[in-house]
């Protein structure tokens, strides 16, 4: 594995920086989840933790936000071990971005874990699934075979990665014109 190419500050679609930021491209990475529709409507899922003794509630939102925090210590710990202990296979660029971005990156794929599911996680996947293959004799011909099989298996994780590449209104090509980091 070679540690200087499994990051990169190239983004998807186009690429619309002004002329000065004085954030790196992956702190904007974050920020553009942050300030998204598609993460703001993570307020409104419950996240549900069957604890011994009681049950602690809260949304999905507030969830991913500690997610965050977690993922932002663990990806410092992690680019600061992979500094220090690769650094003679690094180029210079490389150990800065271990030691001083790699958090950015692990704390924006935290944000957006949860991004794609339904309400009530896995038994709303099962519930979209049961409600398209009851109904598959009037709903079935709207639509294209490929969009059929997605409603019919509907996974959360698919749905992230659809709602954070495909572009949405308002955006330039390409979604959330995250890097691919």
């Amino acid at each position: 594995m070679d540690l200087n190419r499994l990051y990169s500050a190239n983004r998807l679609g186009y690429n619309n920086t002004t002329a000065y930021d004085p954030r790196t491209v992956f702190q904007r990475d974050f920020d553009r989840i942050i300030f998204s529709s598609s993460f703001r409507r993570l307020q409104n899922k419950t996240q549900v933790f069957p604890l011994p003794g009681s049950v602690f509630v809260h949304n999905r939102l507030t969830h991913s936000l500690e997610v965050a925090s977690v993922g932002r210590s663990l990806g410092t710990l992690a680019g600061e071990f992979i500094a220090e202990n690769f650094k003679h296979e690094l180029t210079e660029e490389s150990r800065e971005f271990y030691k001083y971005n790699l958090y950015n990156v692990v704390a924006a794929a935290c944000l957006c874990h949860d991004i794609g599911n339904p309400a009530f996680g896995h038994s709303g996947e099962d519930a979209i699934a049961s409600y398209f293959t009851k109904n598959e004799p009037s709903l079935k011909p709207q639509f294209l075979p490929a969009e059929w099989n997605d409603f019919i298996n509907f996974e959360g994780n698919a749905n992230a990665i659809r709602i954070l590449t495909q572009q949405q209104n308002g955006k330039s090509g390409g979604s959330f014109n995250l890097t691919t980091s």
